[in-house]
C-alpha cells in the first residue's frame, strides 16, 4: 500500500497573498509545515502540489530546500491538481494536509492514516474533520485512489472542485465515512485556532514558534503548545478573534440545515 500525503500549495491565496511564504523561525511558513509532516512516521512519500503558473516557481523552490518532491498541475481545480498529482506518484493511498497548518502534530497524521489502515476494508474515506475535535489546524483526510478518482470523475460543483474531498464526505449514503475524534476527549476545534488566513493567525504562528522553536528540537508536540497557551493567554488572544472560522465548518452546518428542512417538508 503506497501512501503519498499531498500538500497542496500556491502564493495567490485570496485572504492572505503569499501567506505560505512568511517567515517562520527565519525559514518560509511552508518549509516549518513541511519539517512537521515529514516527521511523521507512517512510512509514505510527502509530496506539494502546486500550480503551473510562473509565480509558484518559488513553491517549488522551498519544496526542494525542505528535501519534498514538487508537481505543477491545474491553478484554480485542486481537485484535478490533487488527482494528477497521486497519479504521477503512483499512489494506492491518498493523504491530503493543507499547507497552512504550520503547527500539525505529525503523531496526529499517523493517527488518521492507521485508523484508515485498520478500516481500509470498511471505509472508504477518514479524517479528523467530521466533526472536528482536534485544535484547528490538524487536518488530515485520507481516501484510496479510486475513491479520489470517483470524485475527479463526478465532480461538478465549484466548492468541490476548489476544495478536493467534498463531493465524498457530503455523500455519506454513497462513501463510507470515519470519523477520528481526539483520544483526550476534548473538542478544541473552534477555540484554538493554528491554521493561516489572516494576519493575526501570522503573529500568533510567530509568538508560537518564537517560544518552542529551537534548531535541536524543531518539531515540537501539540501539548508543548497547549502548555504555551495555558501559561501565555496573551499569545491565545493573538488571533481569538478569528477562532471557529473554517469553511468546512459552515459547509457542514449548512448541509444539516438543508438536510433537517428536506425532513419537515
Amino acid at each position: 500500500m503506497r501512501v503519498v500525503v499531498v500538500v497542496q500549495a500556491r502564493t495567490g491565496s485570496t485572504r492572505l497573498p503569499g501567506k505560505v511564504l512568511m517567515p517562520i523561525a527565519n525559514r518560509p511558513l511552508l518549509y516549518r509545515m513541511l519539517e512537521r509532516v515529514l516527521a511523521s512516521k507512517t512510512p509514505s512519500e510527502v509530496i506539494v502540489a502546486t500550480t503551473s503558473e510562473l509565480e509558484d516557481d518559488v513553491i517549488v523552490g522551498v519544496s526542494r530546500d525542505a528535501g519534498v518532491a514538487c508537481f505543477r498541475g491545474h491553478p484554480a481545480d485542486l481537485l484535478d491538481r490533487h488527482y494528477a498529482a497521486a497519479l504521477a506518484f503512483g499512489a494506492d493511498v491518498v493523504v491530503k494536509v493543507p499547507s497552512d497548518c504550520p503547527l500539525i502534530d505529525p503523531a496526529i497524521i499517523d493517527r488518521v492514516i492507521s485508523s484508515y489502515a485498520t478500516h481500509a476494508d470498511r471505509a472508504d474515506f477518514v479524517s479528523n474533520l467530521h466533526p472536528p475535535t482536534y485544535p484547528d489546524g490538524n487536518d488530515v483526510e485520507v481516501m484510496p485512489l479510486d475513491v479520489l478518482e470517483k470524485a475527479w470523475l463526478e465532480a461538478t460543483e465549484p466548492h468541490e472542485r476548489e476544495h478536493t474531498t467534498p463531493f465524498i464526505w457530503e455523500r455519506p449514503r454513497r462513501f463510507r465515512l470515519q470519523n477520528v475524534s481526539w483520544e483526550s476527549g476534548r473538542d478544541l476545534s473552534t477555540t484554538h485556532r493554528w491554521t493561516i488566513d489572516y494576519i493575526e493567525d501570522y503573529r500568533f504562528l510567530s509568538a508560537v514558534y518564537a517560544e518552542l522553536w529551537t534548531r535541536t528540537r524543531p518539531v515540537f508536540p501539540m501539548t508543548d503548545v497547549l502548555s504555551l497557551l495555558e501559561a501565555r493567554p496573551d499569545i491565545a488572544a493573538l488571533n481569538a478573534c478569528h477562532a471557529g472560522k473554517a469553511w468546512h465548518r459552515d459547509r457542514t452546518a449548512a448541509q444539516m440545515a438543508s438536510s433537517a428542512r428536506e425532513q419537515q417538508e
